[in-house]
């Protein structure tokens, strides 16, 4: 006897053959049917990612595009208004939506239904690619164009709010670089936007949002805006005052991109108080308005020591910190507080303090194993924040294991982001303090850092090798030991002749830390005959940045600190090419522009010629007839007042030794 069919099968038997059934019916050729069909469509997937997925399988964006494209070849109005909003619905936050809507061809035959008669039709249009243009998948537009700058001014001027609401929207999707900032303002489009401040409650956001799209980073935008209406800059104050919660948010970040573009605006202690409360107020509405708060706030904060005062006066602290405690965050909102905490605590102590004493370090650590990767890269940015404290690292703070186990689990997180923010954590926290650096070393962290010293990624090797130069840090002997057989001679001189400067910078800084101290840490860059030292030579005579150079000559300096053996090495380097007609490289650095790093010469000549030294007098013979000595002489009145007493020092050296000078 044959097994029934159970409730659950029969269910999705049932949904399958209705689901074909609607599919048959929207490529009919009655127009009312066609009609009926699309609505039904439409309204099945309204907010309803997983209908929208099914219907995808379907195939049902190409059969409602070519929908589309029949109604508009005859016109017919309610058959496009349907088929226009059934694609809006389908790419209305969804992604795949979108990119299945752009592959049926539908963009095009959408923008020409703005055009149609009917404003219905305009508007089911217009609201479609306003769908579209929310996804980072939508087609950018070229504003340098002359035909698409008169697109754009044809939506802007229009008397439908939809078709408008259009224009910001391809504004802020398309509009990244200065050039298109200039060419938009030379438009007018800056004068249309501010008379939409005026209107209605959608035009309004709309066009707060593409304002600070077009003034950000662009002081001249900035300064045309607030100069060509006396009204606009009061229109987006007065707008923070709105009743709606969206428009106080979007008036604040016009605000905010204004007085972060220029410093001649909005710097009243009144203003800067009034953002501070208003963006705390908003981080409590439980929409998105409040997630977005939190990175409106960070952004006011951002390397703003008076703003983040002001904000930890208004109990920031305590309050995002009671948003923090709150069970199941959205990730987009755990995300954003977690932001605004590292940008209000990466200054004050006063702000760390209380951060310390409400124990936010615990909440702060559970974000470190959340399983979204925006998450757990705001919670390392974070540490590294609160780390900055040199108070809390003391006392041992970042020490527990909760938070050093996690940090080095995440340095091979399959997400670079988080690898990076992990990073910089670590390298806070093993900065100069043994427990640390015991911690970390047991949890197995130097070996992570080796491994991405020597990834392919220029940012992970950059930010890997300065966690091991602050891991090098004034360590014992026995770490440094450690992490030099660990990470090697060769890897090292590679890594100080790698293709991007910043990572030389950083190797030689590594270096620089390793023979720092006893004899014995002098002796690391002898190893393997030598290759490190070749390498520092290799790049101190080819380099052209000073900040390589700066970081070399403290190497040579610290080496020239120790034994004969070790001064000649340093004077070899030195005086290298002088006989090749090649400058040397420490007449070029002597005579920088660059107050470091003629003190960083000076200081590596100084410990060269130190008179209880042996070959001190030889050394200084070689220097004058290398031209060095003289060089040294036309700088006793350097500008800079640390180089000047180095030179005084270095020249009473070369007396008390006798310069070689008859």
């Amino acid at each position: 006897m044959p097994t029934p069919a159970s409730p659950s099968a029969s269910a999705s038997s049932s949904h399958r053959r209705a689901s074909s059934d609607l599919m048959v019916r929207i490529g009919s050729a009655d127009s009312e049917i066609k009609l009926r069909a699309l609505r039904e469509l439409k309204n099945q997937i309204i907010g309803n990612r997983t209908k929208k997925l099914f219907f995808l399988k379907l195939g049902a964006v190409p059969a409602v595009s070519c929908a589309l494209a029949e109604a508009q070849a005859q016109a017919q109005a309610d058959l496009l208004v349907q088929s226009a909003a059934a694609l809006g619905s389908f790419a209305c936050g969804f992604d795949a939506g979108v990119r299945a809507v752009l592959d049926s061809g539908a963009f095009s035959n959408l923008i020409a239904l703005l055009s149609f008669p009917d404003d219905k039709v305009v508007d089911a249009g217009a609201r479609s690619l306003r769908m579209i243009y929310q996804s980072k998948l939508a087609p950018k537009y070229d504003f340098l164009q002359e035909k698409n700058m008169e697109f754009l001014l044809s939506l802007l001027n229009s008397e439908n709010e939809t078709v408008t609401g259009l224009g910001a929207s391809i504004i802020i999707h398309s509009c990244e670089t200065v050039v298109e900032q200039k060419a938009l303002c030379h438009a007018g489009v800056l004068k249309k936007l501010t008379s939409l401040l005026e209107g209605s409650p959608s035009q309004k956001d709309a066009s707060l949002e593409s304002l600070a799209t077009i003034i950000k980073k662009n002081p001249e935008a900035a300064s045309k805006f607030v100069s060509e209406s006396r009204r606009a800059l009061s229109s987006v104050i007065d707008l923070s005052k709105d009743r709606n919660p969206r428009t106080r948010l979007l008036a604040c970040m016009c605000l905010i991109v204004i007085r972060n573009t220029s410093p001649y605006y909005l710097q009243e202690i009144g203003i800067k108080t009034k953002l501070v409360y208003l963006l705390l107020e908003l981080l409590d509405d439980p929409g998105q308005v409040g997630e977005e708060a939190s990175f409106a706030f960070s952004s006011l904060l951002a390397q703003k020591e008076d703003l983040q005062k002001l904000a930890f006066e208004a109990n920031a602290i305590d309050k995002l910190h009671n948003h923090l405690q709150k069970h199941l965050l959205q990730p987009r909102r755990y995300q954003g507080i977690l932001l605004a905490l590292a940008e209000l605590c990466s200054k004050l102590e006063s702000c760390r303090s209380r951060f310390f004493y409400l124990e936010v370090l615990n909440l702060v650590a559970d974000a470190l194993t959340h399983e979204v990767a925006d998450v757990r890269t705001a919670a390392c940015i974070c540490l590294r924040s609160v780390s900055r404290s040199i108070k809390s690292l003391s006392a041992g703070c970042f020490m527990k294991e909760m938070i050093v186990i996690p940090l080095v689990r995440l340095l091979h997180d399959p997400s670079t982001s988080v690898q990076v923010a992990a990073l910089g954590a670590v390298s806070n926290i093993v900065v100069d303090f043994t427990t640390a650096k015991s911690t970390f070393l047991q949890c197995g962290g130097l070996k992570l850092l080796v491994q991405l010293s020597k990834s392919m990624d220029p940012i992970l090797r950059l930010n890997a090798l300065w966690g091991l130069r602050n891991l090098m840090f004034l360590a014992d002997k026995t770490c440094k030991k450690g992490i030099f057989f660990e990470l090697t001679a060769p890897s090292l001189s590679s890594l100080i002749c790698d293709p991007e400067p910043s990572v030389q910078e950083q190797a030689l800084a590594l270096v620089r830390n390793l023979v720092d101290g006893c004899l014995d840490s002098i002796e690391y860059v002898f190893a393997e005959d030598g290759i490190i030292l070749d390498a520092i030579g290799r790049q101190l005579q080819s380099t052209s940045k000073a900040e390589i150079g700066i970081q070399g000559m403290y190497v040579l300096s610290n080496i020239a600190s120790g034994n004969e053996f070790h001064k000649e090495a340093v004077m070899h380097q030195l005086l290298l090419h002088v006989n090749n007609g090649t400058q040397a490289f420490i007449l070029k650095f002597l005579q920088s522009n660059d107050s470091q790093l003629r003190t960083a010469t000076i200081w590596t000549i100084i410990n060269l010629t130190f008179p209880s030294s042996p070959g001190a007098s030889s050394r200084v013979v070689k220097l004058r007839n290398a031209g060095i000595v003289s060089q040294i002489k036309t700088m006793v009145n350097d500008p800079c007042v640390d180089v000047k007493l180095r030179v005084r020092t270095a020249l009473g050296q070369f007396m008390t030794i006798g310069d070689g000078s008859t």
